[in-house]
């Protein structure tokens, strides 16, 4: 059962963007537990809706707030500043429940709404379907200011997830540090993982705005997109390039489809008919 439990749980952290209920399904189809063994993995999910900045609809609302380390209370709930509530959540399922009223208590609330205020212009411009939070961490002397955004297309075989989590000192907002996550799967008649991570560590002038904060974070994101175009670009023209001759010897194209019904020696070769 441990074994199990430990190989279940390691398939739960490592589930693409879009794809966890795929992996709880094959885990019940796969372990003899089944059902039985999902209820003993909640630890698993917990981990991973905290790392992966899992979205969830609060019950009455059309918008989503994330689940997190940063915004987590001591009594297991979660908080979300813009819509000052608290609520449940149910890691399995991925349900938020019992939503309650939740005032912010922090020293720098008003400079953490002025974030979120910036956050939420820039988020608005750059990521149509986002998620997005600013929360007070490390004994309220710092703000987590924490993004993300899934695209899914399970019926083109590709899901997306891209997430951003900075770090901001208080009062001081002298400086941002933080990574910026992509994680792309493309799974047509193959398997192929996009996982990037980029650091980000910027200096600002002591006692910035919340402006001036976010301008940069934006700047930083920016040049992240430009240099990974600029490697699928290098990648494109060169190593694929390199991986097979874009046509055959006879200068047509092969039907892929059809391939394993060609004759070695014969239809590949043009038509010359074996002796």
């Amino acid at each position: 059962m441990s074994s199990n439990l430990e190989i279940a749980s390691s398939f739960i952290q490592g589930a693409p963007p879009g794809e966890l209920s795929d992996v709880v399904a094959d885990i019940k189809a796969l372990t003899p537990e089944g059902p039985g063994l999902i209820s003993s993995l909640a630890p698993a999910f917990e981990k991973y809706n905290e790392e992966q900045l899992a979205t969830v609809k609060l019950p009455g609302s059309s918008e989503e707030v994330i689940v997190s380390a940063f915004n987590k209370l001591e009594d297991g709930r979660y908080f979300d500043v813009q819509s000052q509530t608290s609520f449940a959540f149910d890691h399995v399922n991925q349900e938020a429940s019992s939503p309650q009223s939740y005032v912010l208590e922090s020293q720098n609330s008003d400079f953490i709404k002025s974030l979120l205020k910036s956050l939420s212009s820039h988020a608005k411009e750059h990521y149509p379907n986002c998620s997005f939070g600013v929360y007070p961490i490390e004994d309220d002397t710092a703000a987590a200011i924490v993004l993300v955004a899934n695209k899914y297309s399970p019926n083109n075989f590709w899901n997306g997830r891209y997430r951003s989590i900075y770090t901001v000192p208080l009062p001081s907002a002298d400086a941002v540090t933080g990574t910026i996550h992509i994680n792309v799967h493309y799974y047509e008649d193959g398997n192929v993982s996009l996982n990037t991570k980029k650091p980000v560590s910027i200096s600002l002038s002591p006692n910035s705005s919340a402006d001036a904060v976010i301008k940069r974070i934006a700047a930083a994101e920016r040049a992240q997109q430009l240099e990974l175009s600029d490697a699928f670009s290098r990648l494109s023209e060169g190593a694929f390039k390199g991986l097979r001759r874009q046509l055959p010897i006879t200068r047509q194209k092969v039907e892929w489809e059809k391939v394993g019904g060609y004759r070695l020696g014969q239809d590949i070769s043009g038509g010359a008919k074996g002796r």
